[in-house]
């Protein structure tokens, strides 16, 4: 059975094609930077936005359908494997990301869930066989279910946190099985509402406990691939503990597990967080904890997770700079955690939204590599902090001058002069850049 008949194999067809179902910007095989765009770019298809999102809201149920599905919920995760593993192979994107909920439905118990599971994995199993399409990462639905009301891990309930730690060491144990190259945790509801009735301190203590028992378990089963945590600032709760990067990366640090997780970044969760894109990916470059993305955009004049496919040559441009410049990303990829819009009730319509995302990407990365390649920002960056590399910036760095010897300094010295920061100058070359490459 063909699920997508009416569309064929979305190939590249230039910058002055007319087709919509072609790139025009993605060529899979072209070199840059010594490396093919595909190889910089992992595409990942998100499971959950692409074949189970159904055009719901905060205001309103579905507004589309599928139409293999049926009210014989195991039956339609099967026809759904089949339909998303051919929607791939028609978008040529090599990897997916899935929750364990999206690829089988809940049982009335932990068994028959895990039975469910069981039974669609084997069929993903054979699609990836047939196909070459690989697993970027798993995860698992803790916040959907109703027991996960006060958190998982986070949860007043020990009975909840046991139950979390079951469902993530079978999604753990799915993810190997499936060759999965990351594991992710994102916490739903890993926060509060309120400090009235909140033990933040045990919440935090626990979270960490749940994390140190998944590098445990990730060593008992030889999972090879990268642990990750995604932050996010708010939604569904008002303060989340994995605000943002920082908030992460101090909190690893502080339970002294930065040496075993790195940082997933998903754009729309940066809004929320007022931070841009590339913000909280550099913040991760720099400390070393770059690991993924989740390839999207949000909308600044609304206060919730639009989940929007990228279209901002800008924010990707940025992005791609800063995942350039940390090497790329491992074993992570771009995936696209994005849905279409609730009004694009067409199945033709996936097609459109992923090859505007891709191309978008495409076109930020050419850019970005440009950028590095003429050491535009670079050489500026390093006449700015140019005084660093005298006497007395190395001294100040090196720890080897003390406040007596820098009031010494001052007295005799006083301060030269700054130079212009340029933003305006910079932001022209940016869009000269953008607009010519």
């Amino acid at each position: 059975m063909e699920y997508f008949s009416n569309v064929k194999r979305i190939n590249y067809e230039g910058a002055k094609s007319t087709n919509p179902l072609a790139f025009k910007f993605y060529n899979p095989d072209e070199v840059i930077m010594g490396k093919t765009m595909k190889e910089h770019l992992k595409f990942s298809m998100a499971y959950w936005h692409t074949f189970t999102y159904l055009g719901g809201d905060q205001f309103g149920g579905a507004s589309k359908s599928h139409h293999w599905d049926s009210d014989n919920k195991m039956a339609t995760a099967k026809e759904r494997v089949y339909a998303a593993f051919e929607f791939m192979e028609k978008m040529q994107i090599e990897y997916f990301c899935f929750h364990d909920v999206d690829i089988a439905p809940r049982g009335e118990n932990l068994a028959e869930t895990n039975k469910n599971l069981d039974e669609i994995v084997a069929i993903i199993k054979s699609e990836m066989s047939r196909t070459g399409i690989k697993c970027l990462w798993g995860t698992t639905n803790a916040f959907g279910d109703a027991k996960f009301v006060h958190g998982a891990s986070t949860s007043c309930n020990s009975t909840v946190f046991a139950y979390t730690a079951a469902q993530i060491k079978k999604a753990m144990d799915i993810t190997k099985e499936l060759g999965g190259e990351n594991y992710v945790f994102w916490g739903g509801r890993e926060g509060y509402e309120t400090l009235l009735n909140t033990d933040t301190e045990a919440e935090l203590n626990h979270l960490a406990i749940l994390l140190k028992m998944a590098v445990d378990y990730k060593k008992k089963i030889g999972f090879k691939g990268t642990l990750l945590i995604e932050p996010k600032p708010k939604e569904p709760t008002k303060h989340q503990y994995d605000f943002d990067a920082a908030t992460v990366i101090g909190f690893l640090r502080k339970y002294g597990l930065e040496n075993d997780f790195k940082l997933n970044i998903e754009a729309n969760h940066a809004t929320l967080a007022q931070h841009t894109f590339q913000h909280e990916l550099n913040m991760c470059r720099i400390n070393g904890m770059l690991g993924s993305v989740d390839a999207n955009i949000g909308d600044s004049m609304l206060g919730w997770d639009t989940d929007q496919f990228p279209t901002n040559i800008y924010d990707t441009t940025l992005a791609m700079y800063e995942i350039l410049q940390n090497g790329g990303l491992g074993s992570g990829g771009l995936n696209f955690d994005a849905k279409v819009r609730r009004g694009s009730i067409d199945e033709d319509d996936l097609f459109y939204a992923h090859i505007a995302g891709m191309d978008t990407f495409a076109w930020g990365l050419r850019v970005a590599a440009k950028l590095l390649e003429d050491k535009v920002f670079i050489d500026f960056i390093d006449s700015k902090y140019e005084s660093w590399k005298s006497d007395l910036g190395i001294n100040i760095e090196n720890g080897t001058i003390d406040f007596e010897g820098l009031e010494r300094y001052a007295l005799e010295n006083g301060v030269t002069p700054n130079k212009s920061g340029r933003q305006e100058l910079l932001e022209s070359i940016l869009n000269q850049y953008i607009y010519n490459n």
